[in-house]
């Protein structure tokens, strides 16, 4: 019997309500809409199922992917050949005391954004704007408009799926960067907390409907996963790609955005394996005309690099 075999009979015992998925599309679960399947999918609806997951991973050596809300995920057409397991609505919750804000891990970032705006709160505005999870913000160390989680996060809770270790980390302890952290890919962020201000009558409002319009009028839509590129020190990822005459350059069904162009977008029905050749090109590109090497920003999943 082979790992995701063995995997497969030890999770049939844990009583999943969603039961087991096998060679589950998971591309659909990005915001690009495209890729291929996870050879296994399960979404614990509560602790209790997420502690019997942990429990059968840690006796199987198979690869595990955690996928959030998708928004800064590519996955390649030949899928992922191991565990993906993204949280359900047991990790959503969001409890607000003071200034303190306590969700879960599976929360979206625009509703959360909302709600701390109602409870008269600021700090989180820019994150109406950002269509992913709690969890995977605390990861990427998630930002826009001068913040980022590093300036808002007070701990968050995280479990390995690989050695079933959970750990409350203090936000001094995540290493949190530009677009990085010590967050590693088998770990899972249930849950975190953030320390606001309370705003004056109506200002959190006035910010957040500042994001919501800058967003529509600067950003594109469609399938993308918002900017792909992080920006190199002293510069825009963006500027370099527009100056180097890629905007609106194409490899197949994937286009770098004429709006913005750190942005790709790709067709309805198209390649995710498209993306990644045109962030080849991109990469190139870039470095042949400003000698810069761009890095992505975006977590690619069963891409050879």
């Amino acid at each position: 019997m082979d790992d995701l075999e063995a995997l497969a009979t030890a999770l049939a015992s844990a009583g999943l309500s969603e039961g087991i998925r096998r060679d589950h599309p998971i591309g659909p679960l990005t915001t690009y809409r495209v890729g291929g399947p996870a050879s296994m999918f399960v979404r614990p609806a509560d602790a209790n199922e997420l502690e019997a997951i942990v429990g059968a991973a840690t006796a199987c050596e198979v690869e595990i992917l955690v996928v959030g809300l998708g928004s800064n995920l590519l996955v390649s057409d030949g899928g992922f050949a191991g565990l993906a397991v993204q949280l359900g609505a047991g990790f959503q919750s969001i409890g607000v005391s003071g200034e303190m804000v306590t969700a879960g891990g599976a929360t979206s970032l625009p509703v959360l954004a909302r709600r701390t705006v109602a409870d008269g709160l600021t700090g989180f505005e820019w994150a109406v704007g950002v269509p992913g999870s709690l969890g995977g913000a605390v990861r990427m160390n998630a930002g826009g408009h001068g913040s980022d989680m590093a300036s808002v996060l007070e701990e968050a809770t995280t479990i390995n799926l690989l050695t079933g270790v959970r750990r409350v980390r203090p936000v001094d302890s995540l290493a949190l960067d530009y677009r990085t952290s010590d967050v590693g890919p088998a770990d899972l962020v249930t849950s975190a907390v953030l320390r606001l201000e309370a705003a004056p009558d109506g200002a959190g409002e006035e910010i957040l409907a500042g994001i919501v319009r800058w967003r529509r009028e600067n950003q594109p839509g469609g399938r993308n996963a918002g900017s792909v590129f992080t920006n190199p020190p002293g510069d825009s990822a963006g500027r370099l790609i527009d100056a180097a005459g890629l905007r609106g350059h194409r490899y197949g069904s994937a286009v770098v955005s004429e709006r913005h162009a750190n942005f790709i977008q790709v067709d309805d029905g198209g390649s995710a394996d498209d993306v990644g050749g045109l962030m080849d090109e991109v990469v190139r590109r870039v470095l042949d005309v400003h000698g810069i090497r761009l890095h992505a920003e975006i977590v690619m999943v069963g891409f050879r690099r």
